[in-house]
């Protein structure tokens, strides 16, 4: 198979087009799909071999790259070269092979073939995926692909994310078909390609769900200050009010309850909602997050805070497996650690037979006293 270079190269113009990718990008997937025939007909699959198209002659290069080691080391011929052999080169150096490409055999073709495929696929999700990038903190509706037992895909459209296990709901249910709103995370990137990172279980999704049944907040009349979640399970809101006069808490929950249960109706019964009021005051913020509990006292030390309760509010402070303050520290940002008070002590009553032993004691003394005067 003879390569006509030229041929490739007017095909770059009309793959990037059709793509929507630059075309230094498609030039780029030709010379790696290039290398891999080349290193699959004339070398090992160890080799580090690069290729070059030269765009003006037509013509195509490899370069084989071999690390420079001592002549009298045992080397390994495709990936080093001995230094006598090297050309002044130094031990550790890198000695690149320029070799003209002619042609492929059909293997090697079938393997420039599967490569470009592959390399398109991925640049042109990477492509969409950019397009993303300026919708990363968006929440949108999308389709249930598939299921899988870590991770849950979604169609969005024009591109599909992944929701790891880390980032549902506890305890929700996805089903192939369903439509579904999701909150655009994050692009990762890694030696893979990438992936467009979708969540329902972190608190930013919490805090535009509030955001579409709270007006005041875009009008600048309350404000959410924190949020501290475990998804399916609990969540705790602290928000304020920039306004006097405006209670933040009634305005999140709305009459009735009807804007929070907004909320919840999008992630599930299950998980609780606790709202409570934000204050500069560190103390009395720390009372409002550990709510419902009745605290007693508060003490502050740096980065902690000592909380003491009666013995019948220490289990409510705490929380089931500890999630109330847990939740409450990660709210305050304060290590928070909940203790019994202590009872005041109460004076001790007197014996009653000790009290009238006492007066009779009393009596006998003066009796006494006055026998004596009499003598």
């Amino acid at each position: 198979m003879d390569l006509d270079i030229k041929q490739m190269i007017a095909m770059v113009d009309i793959v990037a087009e059709e793509k929507n990718l630059p075309r230094e990008v498609v030039i780029d997937v030709i010379e790696q799909a290039i290398a891999a025939a080349w290193r699959k007909d004339n070398g090992e699959k160890d080799m580090d071999v690069r290729c070059e198209l030269d765009l003006n002659t037509g013509d195509a290069f490899v370069y084989i790259s071999r690390e420079v080691v001592e002549d009298d080391v045992a080397y390994i011929p495709e990936t080093e070269i001995p230094a006598s052999e090297a050309k002044g080169k130094k031990v550790g150096d890198k000695v690149e092979e320029k070799v003209k490409v002619t042609g492929f055999g059909r293997v090697a073709s079938q393997t420039a073939k599967q490569v470009v495929t592959q390399r398109l696929r991925e640049a042109e999700r990477d492509a969409v995926l950019t397009l993303f990038e300026d919708r990363i903190g968006e929440v949108l509706t999308g389709t249930i692909v598939r299921v899988e037992p870590k991770l849950v895909r979604i169609d969005l459209g024009k591109a599909t994310g992944i929701m790891p296990k880390s980032e549902q709901i506890e305890g929700e249910y996805y089903s192939v078909g369903s439509r579904i709103k999701v909150y655009i995370k994050e692009i990762e990137r890694n030696e893979r390609g990438a992936q467009l990172i979708l969540s329902r279980g972190c608190a930013e999704f919490i805090e535009y769900l509030f955001r579409q049944e709270v007006p005041e907040i875009e009008n600048g009349s309350v404000e959410i200050k924190a949020i501290a979640r475990e998804a399916g399970r609990r969540t705790k809101i602290a928000v304020a009010a920039t306004m006097p006069g405006i209670d933040p808490v009634g305005t999140f929950v709305g009459g009735r309850g009807v804007r929070v249960q907004a909320v919840m109706n999008e992630i599930g019964e299950r998980e609780k909602i606790d709202i409570v009021n934000w204050s500069e005051n560190i103390s009395e913020y720390i009372r409002e997050a550990l709510s419902p509990a009745e605290i007693q006292t508060v003490e502050i030390e740096d980065k902690k805070a000592t909380v003491y309760v009666s013995k019948d509010q220490q289990s409510i402070a705490i929380g089931r497996v500890g999630q109330n303050v847990r939740l409450a520290s990660k709210l305050t940002g304060y290590d928070i650690d909940v203790e019994v008070a202590k009872a005041p002590e109460k004076k001790k009553k007197k014996n009653v037979e000790d009290s009238l032993l006492s007066a009779l004691d009393e009596v006998e003394d003066e009796e006494s006293e006055d026998s004596s005067s009499e003598e």
